[in-house]
Parts: structure tokens; C-alpha cells; sequence
């Protein structure tokens, strides 16, 4: 794969790196370990600021380069999730319950990578921004950060990320310009009825037929409320209700996802929900109540900037291996939160043929870190060029 000569080099300490990140994964914002071995590799790099405590424990590290100039920021996520690994690796997950199954570890190391030889050479105007941030997964870390002000403390003028994607050939990218990933929201329904014996269910105000009824109409608003070339996805994901055979119980309760990219469509789920839910539980006689929780907005990329980082990926991987007008996924990317502030892309490098994100037997392929780190820095060089001497 073709990457930066020097980063090249240094390939064999980024593996080092990742597979130490891959024993200690931390959930959330509490990146605690995994904080302090980035903050100690920066230090070792000679970045010129480290500012720690973002989101509790994230970090934005500043590199200067020769003279003034903008500043351009670049993210890697943290956190892992709860899940049990069952790689058997010789450097699996040492907390019980984590792991690294979505490749933040590597995530994390292609920035180092980068960060590294961006110190080096420093061979770029003004200034870079590291967002070593945590709570991708669950807590949206980076709508902390921005909310704490990183956009504006560090003058940050652009942004852009970088994720795996299995399934991919090693060392490729894909992106488009516009919506690249989809708002996810979530939705909860609580059912409160009478409950009594099964043998006896006019005693009863059932919450059982309500919930089925909710659950099937609520599956209707994709099929026959929205235009059908808007994207949109509602799952049902858990119904619960009652516990033996014999008992209509008094309460139920459903909950999912739903997954869109225009406001307007995310408005019309709501209000259809809310008619829905009220509308079924009067002609059963239970009350319901809907709790609809708006979570990471679309993830959207701005078209120059998109454009911009293709052809910085071109230079990387080659031609034939980058695709700029991919389609759009439905799952989500708290990076939204960070292209809500500041223009710049998000874009997907290939993992290989691999077990898939979020699966106990997942493992980041460390081969494509020099190349996600290579991008990295051949987008600050390019996007802010050396002034010539």
C-alpha cells in the first residue's frame, strides 16, 4: 500500500501501539487509561500543546507548523463497547465485558501515526488539532466537545475523521458529499392497562393486544407515510409484557430506533408515533405514553471539503481505489455533531474481509494504519501548504 515514507517506518511501533489500546478498551467517557497512554505518546512526539479533560476524558493536541495560518482539526474516537471478546488474541481485551469492536483503537493509532510525523516535519502552515475524543459509541462525545468549545477555543477552521469499514478491500476509501449517515433517534412506549386471569379477559383492559397493535401501525408510517424515495428505517427493537401463562399482566412496553435524514421526515415519525400510540391505546382502553428521544442528527459532509479529501485519498491509495460518491448508510456518527460546527468530511477506509463492526470476533487490521495515518497527513500538508522559502 502506498504511504508516507517515514510513516512507513515507524509501522511496526503503530502496532504496538493499537494492540496495547486493544487490551485496555473503556467505555463512554471514561477513557481514562487509553487517555494517558495517547497524552504520553504526544508528549513523546513533541506536539507544542496538550489540552486534556474534554468530555471528561478527551484530549486536543496542537502541532504548529511554519508560520500562521488556519487550523485544521482531525478526530479519532476512543471508546469501545460492552461486549465479550472472542478473538482468543494474545492481546484480547483485559477488562471483562469491553472491547474494542468497532476499531477506535485503530482509529486512535492512525492519528498518532499522523501526529508523529506531523511533528517531525511540521512541512504545513498554521496549526493542526488532534480530537482524541471519547463516548463515541453511547454519551455523544463530540457534541460535548463542541459544546465545551473546541470549535472556537482552538480556532478550529475544518474538520475530518476517518472509519473502518470490514467487508472493504484493505487501504481503499469511500465517501460522498452531502448526508453520508443517517439521525438516530430512539423511541419508548410505555403501556399501562388492567391486568387480570387469562380466563377472564373482560375484567381486564389488555396492554398485551395494545402493544402488538402499536407495533404493527407503527411499522405502516414507513410503508405508507413518507415519500418512499427519503430514506428512513423504523425498527422495533424490544417488547416486553408480562411473565406467565396464565396472567394478562397490567403493562407493556416497546422500544426502537429510528433512522432518517431530512428533518422534515424525522418531524412526520413523530407526530405519526404520537397519533398512533394515543389513537391505539383509547380503542383499547389502556394508557400509553410515548417517550421519543432525538439522538446523533445526520452525519453531513460538505461537498468541497468531500471532493478535497478524495483527492487526497487518490494520492494514498490510487485512483481505482477510491469511490467519492458512495451510498449512504443508515447507521450513525456522533462526528455530526463536529460537521454541525465546521466544514469537513467523514470518510470510510476499508478493513478487509473481516468480522464486522460491533462483533465479538471483530479485530482492526493494522496493515491500513500507515494508510489512514498517511491521509491524515497528506490532507494537513495539502489543505495548508508550507509557505515557500
Amino acid at each position: 500500500m502506498p504511504v508516507v515514507n517515514r510513516i512507513a517506518e515507524f509501522s511496526k511501533d503503530m502496532s504496538e501501539w493499537r494492540k496495547h489500546l486493544h487490551t485496555i478498551p473503556e467505555l463512554g467517557q471514561e477513557c481514562h487509561e487509553t487517555s494517558d497512554f495517547v497524552a504520553d505518546r504526544l508528549k513523546e512526539f513533541g506536539v507544542d500543546e496538550i489540552h486534556r479533560g474534554f468530555a471528561k476524558t478527551g484530549i486536543v493536541a496542537i502541532i504548529n507548523g511554519q508560520g500562521n495560518g488556519p487550523t485544521i482539526g482531525l478526530r479519532a474516537d476512543m471508546d469501545g463497547l460492552p461486549i465479550v471478546e472472542a478473538t482468543g488474541l494474545d492481546y484480547a481485551s483485559q477488562k471483562p465485558g469491553k472491547m474494542h469492536a468497532c476499531g477506535h483503537d485503530g482509529h486512535t493509532t492512525m492519528l498518532l501515526g499522523a501526529a508523529r510525523y506531523l511533528a517531525e516535519t511540521r512541512n504545513f502552515s498554521g496549526r493542526v488539532a488532534l480530537i482524541f475524543q471519547p463516548a463515541e459509541e453511547t454519551g455523544g462525545g463530540a457534541d460535548v466537545m463542541v459544546e465545551e468549545g473546541i470549535m472556537d477555543r482552538f480556532e478550529i477552521s475544518q474538520v475530518y475523521a476517518l472509519h473502518n469499514a470490514p467487508g472493504t478491500e484493505a487501504g481503499s476509501f469511500r465517501t460522498t458529499p452531502g448526508p453520508i449517515m443517517a439521525a438516530v433517534d430512539t423511541f419508548h412506549i410505555n403501556i399501562r392497562g388492567v391486568g387480570g386471569h387469562a380466563a377472564m379477559p373482560h375484567n381486564t383492559r389488555d396492554p398485551v393486544m395494545a402493544a402488538v397493535s402499536i407495533a404493527q401501525a407503527i411499522q405502516s408510517i414507513v410503508s405508507r407515510n413518507h415519500f418512499a424515495l427519503d430514506d428512513l428505517v423504523v425498527s422495533l427493537t424490544q417488547i416486553h409484557t408480562g411473565s406467565i401463562d396464565n396472567v394478562i399482566p397490567d403493562t407493556a412496553y416497546l422500544n426502537g430506533t429510528v433512522r432518517s435524514f431530512r428533518p422534515s421526515v424525522q418531524e412526520m415519525v413523530i407526530e405519526r408515533m404520537e397519533m398512533i400510540t394515543a389513537g391505539q391505546a383509547a380503542s383499547y382502553g389502556v394508557d400509553a405514553e410515548l417517550n421519543y428521544v432525538k439522538g446523533y442528527p445526520a452525519t453531513v459532509n460538505d461537498p468541497a471539503k468531500t471532493a478535497f479529501a478524495a483527492e487526497i485519498a487518490r494520492e494514498v491509495a490510487g485512483d481505482a481505489r477510491v469511490q467519492d460518491d458512495a451510498e449512504r448508510e443508515m447507521g450513525a456518527e456522533d462526528f455530526a455533531f463536529m460537521l454541525n460546527e465546521r466544514p469537513g468530511a467523514y470518510l470510510f477506509i476499508g478493513q478487509g474481509h473481516t468480522a464486522g463492526l460491533h462483533h465479538p470476533q471483530y479485530n482492526f487490521n493494522d496493515e491500513i494504519a500507515p494508510v489512514g495515518a498517511s491521509f491524515f497527513a497528506r490532507l494537513v500538508e495539502r489543505a495548508q501548504p508550507a509557505a515557500v522559502r
